[in-house]
């Protein structure tokens, strides 16, 4: 009995005898993400779609088709121009143009892939290690237990 006679006198004295006033709000409360708890009485605005972008590792290979074109076509002299035109270290120039060592099919596939939210779905160090495989047929065998290992 001690238990109930305590929550009666809590309740009284939470009263407006006291002179604290309550408010009962009958309508559902939304939680705002913050530092500190918000409630509002509107819902959050619906969820938009994930923002979706083409994924470093397509952008660079992009890009080394197009560096790749620019000494074809002679616009710069070879891999060493390219790297003081653009402020890169030869061996970084080299690691982009060995990119376009990967089988047509999986420069293709590499060109579909999407970052979502940000998260990028291959790192170009292990699609380095796919294109350094030696055949295509090697980098293909890669390339599938790097996409049955990953989500891409």
């Amino acid at each position: 009995m001690r238990g109930a006679e305590s929550s009666a006198a809590g309740a009284r004295k939470n009263t407006d005898a006291e002179g604290d006033s309550f408010r009962v709000i009958e309508r559902p409360l939304f939680r705002r993400k913050s530092r500190s708890v918000t409630l509002a009485e509107t819902p959050p605005p619906a969820k938009s779609e994930p923002v979706r972008r083409p994924a470093k590792v397509a952008q660079q290979l992009a890009l080394a088709h197009h560096l790749q074109a620019a000494i074809d076509r002679g616009a710069v002299a070879d891999r060493a121009d390219v790297a003081r035109k653009l402020g890169l270290t030869r061996a970084r120039v080299t690691q982009l143009l060995d990119l376009l060592l990967l089988a047509p099919d999986l420069q293709d596939a590499v060109l579909a892939l999407d970052a979502v939210e940000g998260a990028e779905p291959l790192a170009e160090r292990t699609l380095r290690a796919v294109a350094h495989a030696g055949t295509w047929a090697a980098q293909r065998a890669a390339w599938r237990r790097i996409v049955g290992s990953e989500r891409l």
